[in-house]
């Protein structure tokens, strides 16, 4: 064989090679490992199929902000967080919202009230999509302090539990630039609606809250300096 038929087959070689790894480095969530905590609980299996159609839930979803006093199940819970940023494809490890090149910039945190949750301390919680479960940040009853944050709006004090997405910009933005934050700003719009679709499912109620203040959300939920709370979702039944 000629020399540069061979030099031209080596070529050929390492161009698949690096195009297989950059395919699987673009697409593979480009997510750090979560640190240990101290209380771990394994969420219930997430169901797939439901009794309500997709249909039926975009016409029926409201925002509602009054709630009864009556405490969830960790079944809900696990499914309004699968809905937000669960795992639906383990291989690639793809999860129910898009996110540009699978960098999943947002992280989900619970705050707990007191008789929110039946199976749950008072306290907030992370989600941790890659093996569904939530770890105990740290424990008590912050949803007034919440509420204050949230310029007074009584139904976050008021709903059993508040799920609360923050974003780490940067897991986007070092791929994608300043686009990188329209990006993220998009995505956690996507998470937002699969938590309305399937509160209305599971005859729940929620609003999307943006109006607060950003810095005081990340004070009283001790966030990292690098996750920026961009939506607080008040979550119960329907008054």
């Amino acid at each position: 064989m000629k020399r540069w038929l061979k030099f031209l087959i080596v070529v050929a070689v390492i161009c698949v090679g690096a195009s297989a790894s950059y395919f699987t480095w673009y697409f593979k969530p480009q997510v750090p490992e979560k640190s240990a905590l101290a209380v771990i609980t394994k969420l219930p299996v997430p169901e797939v199929a439901g009794t309500m159609s997709v249909e039926e839930a975009i016409a029926k979803r409201r925002s509602i902000r009054e709630y009864v006093a009556k405490p969830l199940t960790l079944k809900q819970l696990s499914q309004l967080l699968w809905a937000a940023q669960g795992v639906t494809d383990p291989r690639w490890g793809f999860r129910a919202a898009p996110s540009a090149g699978a960098t999943y910039p947002l992280e989900v945190y619970v705050v707990v009230g007191k008789n929110g949750v039946s199976e749950l301390e008072a306290g907030v919680y992370l989600y941790n999509p890659s093996d569904h479960t939530l770890g105990l940040l740290f424990t008590g009853d912050l949803r007034s302090e919440l509420s204050s944050a949230a310029l007074g709006q009584k139904w976050v004090a008021e709903a059993p539990l508040n799920i609360v997405i923050a974003a780490v910009y940067e897991r986007t933005t070092v791929r994608y630039g300043e686009r990188g934050t329209r990006y993220v700003h998009m995505e956690v719009g996507h998470a937002g609606q699969n938590i309305y679709l399937q509160a209305t499912a599971l005859g729940l109620g929620t609003v999307v809250v943006g109006a607060f203040e950003d810095v005081e959300v990340q004070k009283i939920l001790r966030l990292p300096e690098d996750h920026k709370p961009l939506y607080i979702i008040p979550v119960g039944y329907p008054e």
